[in-house]
This record gives structure tokens, C-alpha cells and sequence, in this order.
């Protein structure tokens, strides 16, 4: 792990939630790192301040990787419905934004056949989210 990994992963539990929003955009592009995984998750999930969740979301989708795209619907699975709600906007974020996030469908597509439930589900919630924008 390079060290500047581990000063993103250390960022991500920052008590100060704009660090933790830019560890969840700078940790995006490396969803498929075991240690960076385990603390998107936590990112998208953060008890304490819903920007967290919203940004990180928003860059995760941004990635459109099937790895980025796992994390978020590990996430929604996970999420109470405000939570969701939150996750929601960061995806519908990412995908209005300048360029969208074209890989999110056939990331989704994919993680249909992903053999943990959890996935499966929250891909189905967000291929309907890129499906309905707003």
C-alpha cells in the first residue's frame, strides 16, 4: 500500500466531515483495494454527516467501475431509508453532472448476477435510479 493511500484511508475517519468527503472522492478510483473498499462502505454509510454519504456516492458513480458500483449497492442493502435517500442523491448527482456516469448501467447489468443477495439488490435500486432521473 502506497503511503498516500494510507493518509487517504487515515482522512477517512477524520472526525472533520470534509475530510472524510475528500476521502471518499479520492478513494474512488481505488474501490477495488480491500482497505479502500471497507472504507467506502463506511463513507457511504457515515452515521454523522449525510454530505459524506452524498459525496462519496456521487464519486463513486462518477468511477462507473463494477468495483465502485458494488460498494454503493452494498451500501443501499445496507441503508435505513434516509441513508437511501442520500445515496439516492449522490448517484442521481453523479449521473446529471457534466459527462454522466455512462458505466453504472452495465455495471449494474453485471452485478445482477453477483452471487451475494445484498448486491444483487441494491443494483437492481440503483439501475432504477439511473433508469428515472429525477
Amino acid at each position: 500500500m502506497t503511503k498516500e493511500l494510507e493518509a487517504t484511508l487515515a482522512e477517512a475517519s477524520s472526525p472533520a466531515w470534509t475530510r472524510r468527503v475528500r476521502a471518499g472522492r479520492d478513494l474512488a478510483s481505488s474501490a477495488d483495494v480491500p482497505e479502500a473498499a471497507e472504507a467506502l462502505v463506511g463513507l457511504l454509510l457515515d452515521a454523522d454527516d449525510t454530505a459524506v454519504t452524498r459525496q462519496t456516492a456521487e464519486a463513486l458513480t462518477r468511477a462507473g467501475t463494477e468495483a465502485s458500483v458494488r460498494l454503493i449497492a452494498r451500501a443501499v442493502a445496507e441503508a435505513d431509508d434516509n441513508r437511501a435517500d442520500w445515496l439516492q442523491t449522490g448517484v442521481h448527482d453523479a449521473l446529471m453532472g457534466p459527462g454522466g456516469a455512462p458505466g453504472v448501467l452495465a455495471a449494474c447489468g453485471k452485478l445482477a448476477r453477483n452471487p451475494e443477495g445484498a448486491v444483487r439488490q441494491g443494483a437492481a435500486h440503483i439501475a432504477a435510479w439511473a433508469a428515472d432521473p429525477r
